[in-house]
């Protein structure tokens, strides 16, 4: 029986990716370039990958000022996600969670911080029994790590457990620590390649969280 619900962050309760994607995409063409978006999908849901846009920007264009183009790429970023509101599905899956008695954790490769923040700022802070971020693990996803560090937190088994994953990444990290995954892609990850998840939602309204552990449950 499943006891347990790990949802991710970004992606999955905010679209904060891409507003990323977007804000860099708008610092490339700054420079009269264009970022491929195979480069940039090998860092999607992970903080452990040797690519970073910067470093892209310094082998394309020689030495600039890497300290203005970040400033001016933050604050674009921040623009973008402040305007995001959360996806959709998700605040039910929360209360109709909280009330199924389901322990509740987040599992994310940002920083404690970043999600901290937002969280408090959306109101959903207070749903989650434990979170896990960069900070709390050596290796990110898709190493598994963070999952089962949240499962040990939240006292339950991988096999009764759910992860609500948007990326490969996120998925292969959940396939890895034994868990179900559900795939929720967003605008970004819709252009990737989604596999080996147990179903996959357009979006977390598509199906009740009741519905969807009777479906699991079945498997």
């Amino acid at each position: 029986m499943i006891q347990a619900l790990v949802f991710d962050f970004d992606g999955l309760i905010l679209e904060t990716e891409s507003p990323i994607l977007h804000s860099w995409e708008e610092v490339y063409r700054s420079f009269g370039l264009e970022l491929a978006f195979d480069d940039w999908a090998k860092i999607v849901g992970t903080a452990h990958n040797g690519w970073h846009p910067l470093d892209d920007l310094q082998q394309k264009l020689g030495a600039f000022n890497r300290q203005a183009v970040i400033e001016r790429q933050r604050q674009r970023e921040r623009e973008l996600i402040l305007a995001q509101p959360v996806l959709p599905g998700v605040e039910q899956y929360l209360e109709d969670a909280r009330r199924l008695g389901l322990k509740i954790g987040l599992a994310s490769s940002s920083t404690c911080a970043w999600v901290t923040e937002h969280l408090t700022r959306l109101g959903l802070l207070d749903y989650f029994d434990a979170m896990r971020a960069s900070d709390d693990v050596r290796l990110t996803k898709p190493d598994p790590e963070l999952y089962l560090s949240v499962l040990e937190a939240l006292g339950s088994a991988p096999a009764q457990a759910v992860a609500l994953e948007d990326s490969p990444n996120g998925i292969l990290a959940a396939r890895r620590a034994g868990m179900y995954c559900v795939a929720v892609p967003n605008e970004l990850t819709r252009r990737m390649l989604i596999e080996h998840t147990d179903l996959r939602l357009e979006s977390l309204a598509e199906m009740p969280l009741e519905t969807l552990l009777q479906w699991l449950e079945k498997k």
